[in-house]
C-alpha cells in the first residue's frame, strides 16, 4: 500500500523502517523541523527524516498543520502541507511521536477517497497514560506492565478506538532507555500487521477507549530531575529509572549536581538506616547505599558534571569516600 507517514524520534523511525521492510510505499513523510544539539548546537535531521532521505522518500517540515494560525510564518507552511496532502496519491496513513497536533481536516483527507483512515501508535495501553510521555510515566508510577495500542485517530488526545493492543511486563531494572526499546520494536510489529490487515481488505475491529482507567502523560520537565530525599526508596528508584535517558534524575553534592542513571531498592540487610535523608551510609560491589524517607537505595551509575557514566562507588570516591562522610541535598 501507499503510505503516508508522520513522526520525529527514533521510536517513529524504528516503525517506518518497517513498514518499508514489509513492502509498502512511503510517498511522503511529515517529520518535524530540524532541531539544534550537541555541543556546537547544529541543526540536526530527525531520525525519520534521515531515513526519508536515504530512501529519496518527500519530506515535509512544517511548524504547524493548523491553516488558522496567526502566525503568518506557520500558516503559510500549514496551508502548503494541507495542499501537498490532498494531491498525494496515498492509501492510509501513519502517525508515530509525530510532534504536532493533527486538525481534523487532516484526519478528513485520510479518511476520502476511499482510503483507510490514519492510524497512531502510543506506547501504552490505552486509555492509561495519553498524552507524551507514556513510557516514562508508567516506570515512575511503578506500573507492573505496559504495551503499545494501535488506534484509529480522532480529534481527541489519543482518544480513538482501538484496532490492535499488545502488552509487555516491565522489568524491576527498567529504565525508560530499555523500555522504548522494546516497545519500538512492539509498535513497528503491531503496525504492520495492521497494515496487512487492511491490505488484505479484512475488517478492523474498533475497540472504543472505556472511560474508566484514564490517566494523562504529562510532558516531562527538566524541573522533576531534582531528587526529593524525603520520598521512599522505592518512588526514588522509580524515578532514577524513568528518567534515563531524560532529563537524568539528579542531586546536589559540595556544590556538584551528580546525576544517577540506575538504582535498586536496596534489603534492609545490606546497611544501618540513618535519620539524615540523602546521606551516604556506605558501599556495595556496585553502588552506594543512600538514605531516602522510607528506606534505603542503591545507586548503581551516576555522572558528574562534564564526565562519563561510571559506578556509583568509583564517582563518590572522587568526592572522598568512604572516609569521608558525604550526605547529598536538593538544589
Amino acid at each position: 500500500m501507499k503510505i503516508v507517514f508522520a513522526g520525529t524520534p527514533e521510536f517513529a523511525a524504528r516503525a517506518m523502517r518497517a513498514i518499508e521492510a514489509a513492502g509498502h510505499r512511503l510517498v511522503l513523510v511529515l517529520t518535524q523541523p530540524d532541531r539544534r544539539a550537541g555541543r556546537g548546537m547544529h541543526l540536526q535531521a530527525s531520525p525519520v527524516k534521515e531515513f526519508a532521505l536515504k530512501k529519496n522518500i518527500p519530506v515535509l517540515q512544517p511548524s504547524s498543520l493548523k491553516r488558522t494560525s496567526l502566525d503568518l510564518e506557520k500558516k503559510a507552511q500549514a496551508e502548503s502541507a494541507y495542499q501537498q496532502l490532498l494531491v498525494t496519491d496515498f492509501d492510509v496513513m501513519v502517525v508515530v511521536a509525530y510532534g504536532l497536533i493533527l486538525p481534523q481536516e487532516i484526519l478528513d483527507i485520510a479518511e476520502s477517497n476511499s482510503r483507510h483512515g490514519c492510524f497512531n501508535i502510543h506506547a501504552s495501553i490505552l486509555p492509561r497514560w495519553r498524552g507524551a510521555a507514556p513510557i516514562q510515566r508508567a516506570i515512575e508510577n511503578g506500573d507492573i506492565s505496559t504495551g503499545v495500542s494501535i488506534m484509529k485517530m480522532d480529534i481527541g488526545l489519543d482518544t480513538g478506538d482501538t484496532v490492535l493492543v499488545r502488552k509487555i511486563d516491565i522489568a524491576s531494572d527498567e529504565t525508560s532507555a530499555s523500555l522504548h526499546d522494546r516497545l519500538a520494536k512492539l509498535g513497528a510489529e503491531a503496525i504492520v500487521d495492521v497494515l496487512s490487515t487492511i491490505q488484505s481488505e479484512k475488517a478492523l475491529a474498533l475497540t472504543p477507549q472505556p472511560n474508566e482507567g484514564v490517566k494523562y502523560a504529562e510532558k516531562i520537565l527538566k524541573s522533576e530531575a531534582d531528587i526529593d530525599w524525603q520520598l521512599s526508596a522505592k518512588a526514588i528508584d522509580a524515578r532514577i529509572r524513568a528518567f534515563n535517558p531524560f532529563p537524568g534524575a539528579a542531586s546536589n553534592l559540595d556544590g556538584a549536581p551528580l546525576k544517577f542513571w540506575n538504582s535498586r531498592v536496596a534489603s534492609l540487610v545490606d546497611c544501618i538506616e540513618s535519620n539524615q535523608v540523602g546521606e551516604v551510609l556506605g558501599f556495595s560491589k556496585e553502588g552506594a547505599f543512600i538514605q531516602c524517607g522510607h528506606g534505603v537505595i542503591e545507586v548503581l551509575e551516576m555522572q558528574k558534571p562534564g564526565g562519563k557514566r561510571i559506578s556509583a562507588l568509583a564517582c563518590l570516591q572522587a568526592h572522598g569516600a568512604p572516609s569521608k562522610a558525604l550526605r547529598f541535598h536538593k538544589e
